[in-house]
């Protein structure tokens, strides 16, 4: 019985570190920095497909992360830029930075 405590708890934690990590597994050094782009909607649209979307989806459906096909509805920019840089549930925090977490809450704003 204690065995299969164990491995239970092993599991539950490697999905938990799979989890945590997959929303940034898009990511190198190197891309968590802002790319000094301006902050823009058709910006914000390209960042979030390379760095949200392995947690999100493609088409905002939601996979290991939750669905953002209304966020705009439910959150405001700020609100939105202010969850990308301080991260929520498993979601880290600075997925995104600065102008490139600024234009990704401004094109997640528009999805009502």
């Amino acid at each position: 019985m204690i065995f299969v405590k164990k491995l239970l708890l092993a599991f539950i934690t490697g999905g938990m570190l799979l989890t945590i990590t997959a929303c940034g597994s898009n990511n190198d050094t190197s891309k968590n920095n802002d790319s000094g782009e301006p902050v823009s909607v058709a910006n914000g649209e390209k960042l979030f497909k390379q760095s949200c979307a392995s947690c999100h989806g493609g088409e905002l459906e939601g996979i290991i992360g939750p669905s953002l096909k209304k966020v705009g509805a439910k959150y405001s920019e700020k609100e939105i830029e202010n969850i990308i840089h301080d991260g929520r549930g498993s979601m880290p925090s600075g997925v995104v930075q600065g102008n490139d977490a600024k234009s990704v809450a401004k094109w997640l704003a528009t999805k009502k």
